[in-house]
């Protein structure tokens, strides 16, 4: 999102803007569900992007009990879409000759006049600026930051999308056309609608997306988690096909504990869900002479902000304005300068969120959690950016 934001918003300032995405096949179809904040869509809107019918439209939060009973309920209005509807509305806004896929970055090299980038397969492009918008597992961050790396946050998010249409009529009544929370002590799930596949919006064809946090050691039962059913322990993340069995199993089991009778309904219409442990992290700098970071290369929040796009957004725009000087080192600097602070803070935030779904606290997490977990401000605070504005 990050790369494509800058490229069109750089673009449109005379830049001459060049993407380079490692993977081979069109990256439509992936990801899961994302709150569309108006940070988000008015910035879409300046640049003439067509945010009609960018998600659905809801207007309230309502928590459910263990018995399927709620027991509170907000207005909130928001717009809620998936990741691969709003790639597509950049995707399309950038000239195709501009976007090259299988193309991964090795190295780069800079000097006084610019910067060459090395591909894995050989190749090399020029250029004044290099931007890394590589995400979670940066080649830009690694070569200019070695030492930063994600921290796991205490636990882990299954998530899943499901077909409007399998969704029972009277769940569909009660759930459907709100964000729903159940929060089973040290843990959260929600669900809301989104687009569905092809970024469909019509009645019956969208789709429900649901997260459900749950905390999990690092040494123990993270490892467990990632490794597959040949042993491997993967990095990171591990790739949906290769979640064992058994840790599924776990999952649903789970569920017939803890959750609500209609989101356990939910949970076993779920076909291949995605395991997604949580990390923080955030770079001491972005700016490195003609390279800089932004988007997720640069800061990786708890997704309980819903900031990711919005800040790749704003990340890009302060870009674009800061290239208007004629030096480039200059202007990366005030870039870094204007950004830094604002990672920093929703990181921050996004922690404290978070606190109470860690496997272990500190003392101030416990203090965290004491103010943010509680049911009332689950609901009022989660994916809200109005701290930004405060």
């Amino acid at each position: 999102m990050s790369g494509l934001l800058a490229a069109i918003m750089l673009n449109r300032r005379g830049w001459e803007v060049d993407v380079f995405e490692r993977v081979e096949s069109e990256l439509a179809g992936r990801g899961a569900g994302i709150v569309a904040q108006p940070e988000l869509i008015a910035r879409l809107d300046a640049l003439g992007l067509d945010v009609r019918d960018l998600g659905v439209a809801i207007t309230a939060r309502k928590l459910l009990d263990g018995e399927g009973c709620v027991t509170a309920a907000i207005a909130r209005p928001q717009v809620l879409t998936a990741w691969e509807r709003v790639y597509r509305v950049l995707r399309d806004a950038l000239p195709a000759q501009r976007y090259m896929r299988g193309r991964g970055l090795k190295a780069f090299a800079q000097d006084q006049n610019g910067v060459t980038a090395q591909f894995s397969d050989g190749a090399t492009a020029e250029g004044d600026v290099l931007i890394g918008a590589d995400g979670l597992r940066s080649t830009v961050r690694q070569q200019c930051l070695p030492a930063v790396v994600p921290l796991y946050a205490g636990y882990v998010a299954w998530r899943a999308l499901i077909p409007e249409r399998a969704l029972p009529g009277a769940i569909h009544r009660d759930l459907f056309e709100a964000m729903t929370f159940c929060l089973p002590p040290g843990e959260q799930f929600l669900g809301y609608p989104v687009a569905g596949p092809d970024n469909d919006l019509r009645r019956g064809q969208r789709r429900y997306n649901i997260v459900w946090y749950r905390p999990a050691d690092e040494a123990n039962e993270l490892r467990w988690l990632l490794t597959d059913g040949d042993g491997i322990v993967h990095s990171i993340s591990i790739p949906p096909p290769l979640i064992r069995g058994e840790a599924i199993a776990g999952m649903r089991a789970a569920a017939e504990r803890l959750l609500a009778p209609q989101l356990r309904d939910i949970v076993r219409l779920i076909d291949e869900p995605i395991l997604q442990p949580i990390y923080d992290l955030s770079s001491p700098r972005l700016a490195f002479g003609r390279v800089v970071l932004i988007g997720d290369a640069a800061f990786v929040a708890r997704p309980h902000v819903a900031a990711g796009v919005s800040k790749a957004a704003d990340d890009a725009a302060a870009l674009a304005a800061a290239l208007e000087a004629d030096d480039v080192r200059q202007a990366l600097v005030r870039f870094e300068q204007q950004r830094l602070p604002e990672g920093n803070r929703i990181i921050e935030r996004a922690r404290h969120l978070g606190a109470y779904l860690q496997a272990t606290q500190s003392a101030e997490e416990r203090a965290r959690s004491a103010r943010h977990g509680i049911p009332a401000a689950v609901l009022a605070e989660t994916a809200v950016l109005d701290f930004l504005r405060a």
